[in-house]
């Protein structure tokens, strides 16, 4: 993809009013338009901040600005890049950026900013999606994993990989290019081993995308059962507020009630629902009815639904108390077995009121044992969450995979190294396997961006921002 020699402008800083707004400016007129903009005390030289007034078209001063200057390559984009800093206002932001396309830049499109940075190699594909990644954060973990691809923590797990499928390569093309001066090709066995290893490390990198698509998209977790059952007290509790209306009396909730909640670090929309209960043989009224209804949809739709049962509606036995799926009312085992096919798990809430807390069994999912009222079994209940949804999350310092383009590379390279697999065990001639392993490494390679489409670059930088 061939780079523009145009000069491209753009506000970086978010929109509305602010302490201070930015207009960047990327490209070979970079510094000379920045500066026909503002009046500088002293020229603008590469690494170095200079304090100007903006002026407008009559030269009037509108305000204080300070502009930065960074000489390409060592600049942001590796291009020549100029930054002035203004107050935030909106108006003034609009004629710094106007005045810009006047002296001959031109509107960045979203994205582009970054774009030229991995175009110019200051980034890789990898950590151009980080940028994404990192400005959409909207938890602290979401942030630290983002700014770890940023810093090449997924091209560092790749390299060795890439450079041992190189190797693999090599020496098989060897072989075939000297094949009349007798060189030793490469034994059958050795060669599928080294495939397999190959195959191991990329499935190892591949299997952290269920964890990494959950951290970037999040999740919906519906709580579910019926009226009175404390769902509401455990919905505010695992929020740490008060959000949801709670009372002595059942089907105080006759809507579903939906907040941002943080679970691990992954965002978790989690969603207070209307206690469920046969509507047409109770006095349910129209509202109640359709708020059970909507219940049933959120149910349906939800990533993880919490069953929640209160415990002092069960009959259990006060010296050895045994909670069993034979034990609950009759609306909660149908509950129960229309989640089968289901992610949920089944909360027993507020245990707090129990002489004794009772041993589950016949389950099929965990139970957790809990008390809105005292918090008692929330942790449980948060790592039970997290695991059903996640697996078992990659350790701090493991690399992750948090796209589906990057998952697709990845399964694409890992096609190719099972063909090329079958191919050593059919002893096909090395020239077929190389095919293969060819293409593996061009996956791997695409995955990175050492090889991308046009049409690939332009969909993932098209849903940046535009300052960005």
């Amino acid at each position: 993809m061939l780079l523009d020699n145009d000069t491209i402008a753009a506000i970086s800083t978010p929109p509305g009013r602010g302490g201070i707004g930015i207009v960047r400016l990327s490209g070979p007129d970079a510094r000379a338009i920045a500066s026909s903009l503002v009046r500088l005390r002293t020229p603008l030289a590469a690494g170095r901040m200079r304090f100007a007034e903006v002026l407008d078209e009559q030269g009037i001063v509108l305000d204080q600005a300070v502009v930065s200057f960074f000489a390409s390559p060592r600049s942001a984009t590796g291009e020549d890049v100029a930054e002035i800093a203004a107050h935030g206002s909106p108006v003034l932001l609009a004629h710094l950026l106007q005045a810009s396309i006047a002296h001959g830049a031109r509107l960045a499109e979203p994205g582009e900013f970054t774009q030229r940075a991995y175009l110019h190699g200051r980034l890789d594909l990898t950590q151009a999606e980080a940028v994404r990644d990192l400005i959409d954060a909207q938890t602290l973990h979401q942030a630290r994993v983002a700014a770890a691809q940023l810093g090449g923590s997924l091209a560092r797990t790749l390299a060795p990989i890439k450079q041992d499928l190189v190797h693999l390569i090599a020496e098989l093309e060897a072989g075939v290019d000297f094949a009349e001066d007798d060189l030793d090709l490469l034994p059958q066995a050795t060669i599928a081993a080294r495939v397999t290893a190959l195959q191991a490390s990329i499935a190892t990198l591949a299997d952290t995308y269920r964890y990494g698509r959950l951290l970037r998209e999040g999740f919906t977790v519906a709580l579910i059962g019926q009226p009175n059952a404390g769902k509401s007290s455990l919905f505010n509790r695992l929020l740490g507020h008060e959000r949801a209306i709670v009372t002595a009396q059942p089907g105080t909730t006759r809507d579903s009630i939906a907040e941002p909640f943080s679970l691990a670090g992954i965002p978790v929309r989690l969603v207070d629902t209307a206690g469920l209960r046969d509507a047409e043989t109770s006095a349910a009224d129209e509202a109640e009815r359709e708020g059970i209804r909507r219940s049933h949809t959120t149910m349906a739709e939800a990533d993880l639904v919490l069953h929640v049962l209160d415990a002092t509606s069960l009959t259990l036995d006060p010296v050895h108390p045994v909670l069993t799926p034979a034990l609950l009312l009759h609306e909660d085992a149908a509950t129960l077995a229309s989640l089968a096919e289901r992610p949920h798990l089944v909360v027993l809430n507020k245990c707090d009121l129990l002489a004794s807390l009772p041993l589950a069994a016949d389950f099929r999912v965990p139970v957790i044992l809990a008390s809105a009222h005292t918090g008692h079994g929330l942790q449980v209940l948060q790592r039970e969450a997290e695991t059903m949804l996640a697996g078992n999350p990659p350790s701090g310092d493991t690399a992750v995979v948090t796209s589906l383009r990057q998952h697709q590379a990845l399964a694409e390279a890992s096609a190719s190294l099972t063909r090329a697999a079958e191919g050593v065990s059919r002893a096909l001639p090395h020239e077929f396997l190389l095919l293969d392993l060819y293409a593996a490494l061009s996956a791997l390679d695409a995955l990175t961006g050492a090889t991308s489409a046009e049409a690939v670059l332009s969909r993932i930088f098209s849903t940046f921002c535009i300052g960005k």
